[in-house]
């Protein structure tokens, strides 16, 4: 059976700055695949919770606030975005310093992770209605708990000086070794290496080089 003619699922895990959503971008655009990036669905989250006042020490506020909440999806070229009560936070709210502060303490919640579980599984349908070959989505729990099935899954990592250059040339301040240990250490679903999947050191290859060598693996 050729596997090419079937739908393509990718899933790519990895830390901060590890080349997840460049290489995912690129895999869309070489396999005609709907790209979801879940880190910008917990962004989202945080954006919206930090707006309604809330801590997130304050779980029952924000269990009140997630219970009101409807998610849906808008497809922007071969991009999956998440739209809460119908609004779309702007790149530049999603990456701010008080959202990059927040976002793994608000990602550790329990309630926050089970609204998103389902809807970022309902992805792989939204590809095949919208006539995707597939999808490729990236984030830190898609290998091991949002599609553990998924037939081609990936770990990309990197050394931490690679990856703290990487978020400073794009002008971010953003602690990755600290949002890693934050992400690492939660209860409820943390970053690991999904059993099975192949890993991947990206400190010195190009982003072409990786995603040729996942191209050579789904071929």
């Amino acid at each position: 059976m050729d596997e090419m003619n079937q739908d393509i699922i990718i899933t790519i895990d990895g830390g901060a700055a590890s080349g997840k959503s460049s290489t995912s971008r690129l895999l869309a655009e070489k396999l005609n695949l709907l790209h979801v990036d879940t880190g910008s669905h917990y962004r989202s989250i945080t954006c919206y919770l930090l707006q309604t006042g809330c801590e997130a020490s304050d779980l029952a506020k924000i269990e009140k606030e997630l219970k009101a909440l409807t998610l849906n999806t808008e497809i922007q070229e071969r991009n999956s975005l998440l739209l809460l009560n119908d609004q779309r936070y702007e790149a530049s709210e999603l990456r701010s310093d008080a959202v990059n502060a927040q976002v793994s303490h608000f990602a550790a919640i329990p309630a926050v992770r089970e609204k998103l579980l389902m809807y970022q599984r309902s992805q792989v349908q939204v590809a095949i209605d919208r006539g995707f070959s597939g999808l490729v989505m990236e984030g830190r729990d898609i290998g091991s708990v949002v599609l553990p099935d998924a037939p081609y899954r990936f770990y990309l990592e990197a050394d931490a000086a690679t990856r703290q250059a990487r978020r400073a040339k794009e002008g971010q301040q953003d602690t990755v070794l600290k949002r890693d240990q934050l992400d690492s250490s939660r209860k409820q679903a943390p970053m690991k290496i999904p059993e099975g999947a192949i890993r991947i050191d990206t400190s010195r290859m190009t982003l072409e080089a990786v995603v040729e060598l996942i191209f050579s693996r789904i071929k």
